[in-house]
């Protein structure tokens, strides 16, 4: 799983699909869905990127994509916004919302 900030952020979500989970080290949910990403990401290699980003350290990216709440999960095609998520989900729920899509 890929860490994402300010500096590699348009780099990062420029080409293809990737998932940005916008979460924060204070957040209980968000800890409990890194082991779930971990699996989403293994299992949908070659197809998408999964990326964390920490709200706490790169507060401008989470208010330009107004991130009010976390986990937030938002998927990325192509630079643009294709989708999210807010909240705990379970690594069905999140494999179909990035193949939906």
């Amino acid at each position: 799983m890929e860490h994402i900030d300010e500096q590699n952020f348009e780099e990062m979500t420029g080409k293809g699909k990737t998932l940005v989970d916008f979460y924060a080290d204070w957040c209980g949910p968000c800890k409990m869905l890194t082991p779930v990403l971990e699996e989403v990401a293994t299992e949908l290699k070659g197809k998408v990127v999964v990326a964390k980003l920490d709200i706490d350290k790169s507060q401008a990216l989470a208010s330009k994509f107004q991130v009010t709440s976390v986990p937030t999960l938002i998927l990325f095609k192509d630079g643009a916004e294709a989708g999210r998520l807010v909240g705990l989900r379970d690594a069905e729920a999140i494999k179909e919302f990035v193949e939906s899509a």
